[in-house]
């Protein structure tokens, strides 16, 4: 691996691997099968695009859409990685060229479609150029269990019958346990390497706010963010329109992206926001997969998402350099009644159970009073516990109040029932409601029975349902499904924990509940590590600093434009502001920013020094007044 740090450090401008990438190129490296779930903005291009330069023969990366593997392909180039795509937006000509340079060995890094794998000629062409690895990207797709299922990548089952001997590696953003084995089981992955990456975006802010004139929300939402770029989803063409226009009518300068559209007016206005000539762009879920732009610094959802997979990954499209990102989902009523018309219009039992699934799980992520995050991360298998001081829980943004004691009668009603039934049961027993499953059972008997007839029953089956979704509780499988007490809710039980929820004149809102640690001093209320960890923030970005960063957004524009590339792909924002606080002198100092490799220090270092020099020189752009 030493040659590949060399090469990490030397091409790509990096001191040092992303978590899970040493051990992913190690894997490939040594020639064995893969599967790698990592989170958008985890450097999952990085674990192919590396080993193309170190590997004999050609990386063949099957991709989805074209805008992405132009956009990936400008980027490799930027690093100086021979890459090239064969697509339809070749002709005759270029793909010839195309082909000769792969077989003369001049590309390391070719991008296809999975249509043309499904083309025998072309995996023959494959077969005489030679092939060190196949690398899968938005390999969920291929999973009819993932939220993006294309029947198109069903045509990859054919790489290991056809190239046996050459290892595939998929990797994807977002994958349960459930899409992972489909898709190892699909791709008849060898004892592959299996890498579960950690999902917690630390860098994005998630939000959840009610919904009411909605297109008024979303424009102070955007003209919060300052000319900051960010992404609008609406579930409906229509909503797209409107709100695209509303926000042009206010002057921010925002396009629509939908199926409706032209494939021309679509690609326009998608290629306007990745070179940043347009500040928001207002989309369907048509719009995301293949966006690589790395400076999104927001993300909207006018309406209720059809899955937590599509929410994570949709939000997941902000923050990819590792900077600060904001988020906020704006959802009502209607939205739900409008999921219930499609869903009850399905024909296919097995596709109206797998919406009504993902309409139950988007429901209980909004409507849940735990921190967000730690209900995001536990739909991936993750645990989280709470108290993130980065979404509108933790940050103390809803008023929350103390249920301990409430939270202890109904564990308490869950234990003494053998933990075996549901929410509303114990709801029952709770208020003292004589059913006759209750008097059947003898539970009016219990010292529980009655004990929370202060509150309505509606009350404790909101409260239950908080807990079920801060990890107190659990269901139970089986014949007898029903809520069990987790080590955490024991926990709340005897009082080592205590468990906050925001209160609403009906009982718990069910949408910002969190739980907090007690101490040998007392109960720390939450709000307390909300505060610590929200102040916890990188030390203030000076006046000068934001001048000389938006002097190198102008240049990093001017040099993307020069190039004919997204200005991500000449620097992220993230390479820019460690050009703002290192101030390199000379091209040794800028070498040793991350980001910045040989090539790239060939092709903008003297622009990029120059005007630090003249800036700190003048105190302004150069050419300015």
């Amino acid at each position: 691996m030493n040659n590949a740090k060399h090469v990490l450090s030397r091409v790509f401008g990096f001191s040092s691997y992303r978590p899970y990438q040493e051990e992913i190129i190690a894997a490939i490296l040594d020639g064995r099968d893969l599967f790698a779930a990592l989170p958008t903005g985890g450097g999952k291009s990085l674990c192919y695009q590396l080993p193309a330069m170190i590997l004999p023969k050609v990386v063949v990366v099957v991709s989805p859409l074209i805008a992405l593997m132009e956009d990936q392909v400008a980027g490799a180039r930027q690093y100086g990685v021979p890459a090239a795509y064969l697509n339809s937006t070749l002709d005759e000509v270029g793909l010839r060229r195309t082909y000769r340079a792969l077989f003369a060995g001049d590309i390391r890094l070719l991008y296809v479609s999975p249509e043309r794998i499904a083309i025998p000629e072309f995996r023959e062409r494959l077969s005489e150029i030679g092939v060190a690895l196949f690398a899968v990207d938005e390999a969920h797709c291929i999973s009819e269990w993932g939220h993006e299922f294309r029947p198109e990548y069903r045509t990859l089952t054919v790489l290991r019958h056809d190239f046996p001997d050459v290892p595939i590696a998929a990797f994807t953003a977002t994958a349960t346990q459930a899409v992972q084995d489909d898709v190892v089981n699909q791709l008849s992955l060898h004892q592959p390497l299996l890498v579960r990456g950690n999902f917690d975006r630390a860098e994005i802010f998630y939000r959840v706010r009610t919904k009411s004139r909605v297109n008024e929300q979303i424009l102070q939402f955007v003209r919060d963010h300052g000319d900051e770029p960010g992404i609008v989803y609406r579930a409906t063409r229509k909503a797209t329109e409107e709100t695209a226009g509303h926000l042009m009518e206010a002057g921010i300068a925002a396009r629509p992206y939908h199926a409706g559209l032209p494939d021309t007016v679509r690609n326009v206005n998608q290629r306007a926001f990745v070179r940043d000539e347009t500040r928001a762009i207002v989309a369907t879920i048509a719009f995301g997969m293949g966006i690589d732009k790395s400076n999104v610094r927001w993300v909207v959802h006018g309406d209720l998402p059809r899955s937590v997979e599509a929410f994570y990954q949709e939000t997941g499209r902000a923050g990819r350099d590792g900077e600060d990102a904001d988020t906020s989902l704006f959802f009502g009523p209607g939205d739900v009644a409008k999921i219930r018309y499609h869903i009850d219009r399905m024909e296919v039992a097995k596709e109206r159970e797998r919406a009504e699934r993902n309409l139950r799980d988007v429901l209980r992520f909004v409507d849940a009073g735990v921190c967000r995050r730690t209900l995001l991360l536990r739909h991936f298998g993750q645990e989280h516990d709470g108290n993130c001081g980065r979404c509108d829980v933790c940050t103390g943004e809803t008023t929350t109040e103390d249920c301990s004691m409430a939270a202890q009668k109904l564990l308490s009603a869950v234990k003494r029932t053998g933990e075996w039934f549901g929410r509303h049961y114990i709801a029952d027993v709770l208020v003292g409601e004589e059913t006759e499953q209750v008097l059947t059972r003898g539970h009016h008997r219990l010292p529980t029975f009655g004990v929370g007839n202060d509150r309505q029953r509606e009350w404790w089956v909101r409260l239950a349902a908080d807990m079920e979704a801060a990890g107190l509780l659990a269901r139970r499988d089986g014949e007898r499904s029903g809520l069990t007490i987790t080590e955490r809710g024991a926990a709340v039980l005897f009082g080592r924990e205590s468990f906050r929820t925001s209160i609403t004149p009906g009982g718990p809102s069910g949408r910002t509940a969190r739980t907090g640690r007690t101490t040998r001093a007392g109960v720390k209320d939450g709000s307390d590590a909300a505060a610590s960890a929200h102040s916890a923030q990188p030390a203030l970005w000076r006046d000068d600093q934001e001048a000389l960063f938006q002097c190198l957004r102008a240049l990093r524009k001017a040099l993307a434009r020069s190039a004919g590339v997204p200005p991500y792909v000449v620097f992220s924002d993230k390479t820019l502001k460690a050009i703002v606080r290192n101030r390199p002198e000379n091209r040794a100092a800028l070498l040793r920013i991350n980001g910045i490799g040989e090539h790239k220090a060939e092709r903008y270092g003297t622009d990029v020094l120059r005007l630090v020099r003249e800036f700190l020189a003048s105190g302004e752009c150069p050419g300015d007044g």
